[in-house]
């Protein structure tokens, strides 16, 4: 595919071209390499930013699940979306991405027309630092889709020198937004749900096989809302709630800089160890 070099490094990764009606291709660069292929969070856009495109969508996106079933190569990929049915107010896709004639990743994605109506949350903003006032990660030593992102990890941070002791808890809090900094979208909102160290790295402070088997946000905002946000660092909080016989799940929020809680995930995924 050619790639525009003017275009932020996250939109030339997720970038598609068309093949027809419901079909599309693609290929990863490297800069979001993670353990086995691409980083996730990048691989879950690209296939959010098929639905965005296609010019039968009805709304924005509110729900999207996205189950890995095998590595993904550096190689070129095909996508193929499909309405499964189209209400008054909501839509229902179902996607698959394929490579060497293997389907490698499936996905569902929920868009809807969102209207006024009464609201409230049973849950805060979790009270850290400003953004501005906690060192950015320095990213080395990291794999190279860190690279993408200013993390600023008020704390719960996975550090690969292994002079960590193991910890009591897998609870991360930090501040994030893509590096060089972009406007926030829906597409970056759904990689930036993704953004946590795996929980057992955190928990046990060492680095193991690892990788997500199914991840789910929930987007909780509209598209204006994204645009009152820029490119402000958003808070991010994760945590797991059990690790059980080669896998553990996390629980993760996305709050504004104004204090709006803009997406919930959560994910399950796979270890060794």
């Amino acid at each position: 595919m050619n790639q525009s070099t003017s275009l932020h490094t996250f939109d030339q990764s997720i970038a598609l071209e068309a093949d027809g009606d419901n079909a599309w291709r693609g290929r990863f660069p490297a800069a979001y390499a993670n353990m086995v292929g691409p980083y996730g969070g990048i691989i879950a856009a690209t296939l959010l930013n098929a639905v965005l495109r296609h010019p039968g969508r009805l709304g924005d996106p509110v729900a999207m699940t996205v189950n890995f079933a095998g590595p993904i190569g550096e190689a070129d990929f095909d996508v193929s979306t499909r309405i499964a049915r189209t209400n008054r107010s909501t839509q229902h896709w179902i996607l698959e991405l394929s490579q060497d004639d293997q389907i490698a990743v499936t996905a569902t994605v929920l868009t809807g027309v969102r209207r006024d109506s009464w609201e409230s949350a049973d849950v805060s903003m979790p009270e850290v630092p400003p953004a501005g006032s906690v060192e950015p990660l320095d990213a080395r030593g990291y794999l190279r889709w860190i690279q993408n992102y200013e993390l600023r990890i008020v704390d719960g941070v996975f550090d690969p020198s292994g002079r960590t002791p193991a910890q009591e808890n897998a609870v991360t809090r930090l501040w994030v937004r893509d590096h060089p900094a972009r406007p926030l979208d829906f597409l970056s909102l759904m990689a930036a749900s993704d953004c946590f160290f795996p929980r057992v790295f955190v928990r046990r402070q060492e680095r193991m096989p690892a990788g997500t088997v199914s991840l789910t946000t929930y987007f909780h905002a509209d598209a204006a809302t994204l645009a009152r946000q820029g490119d402000r660092s958003l808070l991010g909080q994760a945590r797991a709630n059990r690790y059980s016989r080669s896998y553990f799940d996390q629980s993760a929020e996305l709050w504004s800089a104004d204090g709006e809680l803009l997406a919930t995930s959560h994910q399950i995924v796979y270890f060794k160890g």
